[in-house]
């Protein structure tokens, strides 16, 4: 979906795919889930935690399929969503700058990019045009609590 999107917010257009802006995950070490710098939000990385869990851990290409693996992007957007809204009004977001997609996955795993399409998908879903954003998808041997992705988000807000 690209677009005009106005009249409705992305809370609602979540809704219309089933989805919504969850509580912000609590921090599982030293930093805040985002900071607001001028007209920028960045987010820290955040892993597919759903009602204070991870949907699951593992590598990609080993136990973790690639369709759960996209499912994790998905839901680190998600969060990273609802680390920006806790310093803005998502409504205030005029550009999805650039995502960094980080996969913990088996070395003969090659398919990063498929996976980050989790979160670039879901953003364009919501954003419409100004959610077409730069982005790098990162195959890396471990990520924290062994979670299989891990999302950051850097918004333009007016």
């Amino acid at each position: 979906m690209t677009g005009d999107l106005s009249g409705t917010t992305p809370e609602q257009r979540l809704a219309e795919l089933g989805l919504e802006v969850p509580e912000v995950p609590k921090p599982v070490a030293a930093y805040i889930p985002a900071v607001r710098s001028g007209n920028h939000v960045f987010t820290s990385g955040q892993l597919p935690m759903r009602s204070g869990q991870l949907i699951t851990t593992g590598k990609v290409g080993g136990e973790v399929s690639v369709e759960e693996a996209v499912e994790c992007a998905q839901q680190c957007a998600l969060n990273a969503l609802a680390a920006i809204g806790a310093v803005v009004p998502l409504e205030s977001i005029t550009r999805i700058v650039k995502i960094v997609v980080f996969v913990a996955s088996t070395p003969d795993f090659t398919g990063q990019p498929g996976v980050a399409n989790g979160a670039s998908e879901l953003v364009g879903q919501v954003f419409g045009d100004a959610g077409r954003h730069a982005r790098s998808a990162v195959g890396v041997p471990v990520l924290p609590l062994d979670a299989p992705v891990e999302v950051e988000m850097t918004v333009e807000v007016a």
